[in-house]
């Protein structure tokens, strides 16, 4: 089931092109991760979801229902935490989440739990003002939950969150994830890699990449390092096959490059014994995110 569709959004602000031509889908129970640098249009991405701003030509879709047609309607099944969480510090934290719950028209149980679930318990009888940082985020977070919105649109969630709040965010969000559609944006690339199922970059308003996350980690590229028992020459492991990219590190130790779906270790391993040379250790590996987020928007 499409929780979320994007189609040919565009947007300008003056002359400058915010977003060019974006579209994207997230189905029921999927988590992604919306990764770009500063300007590159994932806010305004997330304003034109939620319906506070108007693209320029593109529709976006609810639960398959059009938002410019039904604004109020659609607006009923988003809940969004914007990276500034906008709050009313005079208010306590109990009688805040009840003013949004009565928006909603939401029982008192519905807020009870939500208090629950965000770990707002202990803190519940305070002003906001007098929350840590991390605790406001919580309130924000709550506040997108009251209703109990289909899909979840999180802007910087885990900002200001301490190790232990990390964990226990991170699991609610993982557990949301389950029957929600969730759009996860920060810049940390950790949180994407434990909580997203699939990663959209944005750059320059276009989608760079649109993929799972394992496959985007994956590919078809493999790096493997390898140390062998004496010095070679470069042009030597030119003569690899499927060789792509080919750096020394530090003396006899190599980073290969390989353009190939096959595990290349045994092919590298013949290739050494083939040639009289001895692997001393031999390790492949994987890139991180933000190795991949570089490539793609440097």
């Amino acid at each position: 089931m499409k929780g979320l569709q994007v189609e040919n959004i565009s947007k300008k602000y003056g002359n400058q092109q915010v977003l060019d031509q974006v579209s994207f889908q997230i189905d029921k129970g999927e988590i992604v991760g919306l990764l770009g640098p500063n300007g590159a249009g994932k806010s305004t991405i997330m304003k034109i979801i939620t319906g506070y701003v108007q693209p320029d030509s593109g529709q976006v879709f609810v639960l398959g229902k059009k938002v410019s047609n039904r604004l109020l309607t659609t607006k009923q099944h988003i809940g969004y935490l914007p990276e500034h969480n906008p709050l009313y510090l005079d208010m306590y934290v109990r009688e805040y989440l009840d003013f949004v719950a009565s928006v909603y028209r939401i029982d008192k149980k519905r807020l009870e739990q939500v208090i629950q679930e965000t770990g707002l318990y202990p803190e519940a009888h305070k002003k906001i003002r007098q929350l840590s940082k991390g605790y406001r985020q919580r309130v924000g977070l709550g506040a997108a939950l009251i209703h109990d919105p289909e899909i979840l649109i999180l802007d910087e969630p885990t900002t200001g969150l301490d190790p232990n709040q990390l964990v226990e965010i991170r699991s609610l969000i993982k557990k949301l994830g389950q029957d929600k559609t969730i759009i996860l944006s920060t810049h940390i690339m950790q949180e994407v890699e434990q909580l997203a199922d699939r990663v959209l970059i944005i750059d320059k308003g276009k989608i760079l990449a649109d993929e799972s996350l394992k496959k985007l980690q994956t590919g078809q590229r493999q790096i493997i390092e390898v140390e062998f028992d004496m010095r070679i020459e470069r042009e030597f492991l030119e003569k690899l096959p499927e060789i792509e990219e080919i750096e020394n590190l530090m003396d006899n130790i190599w980073c290969l490059a390989f353009s190939a779906q096959q595990d290349m270790r045994p092919v590298i391993f013949d290739f050494a014994n083939t040639h009289g040379l001895k692997i001393l250790q031999m390790h492949r590996k994987n890139k991180n995110l933000e190795q991949l987020f570089k490539e793609l928007t440097l």
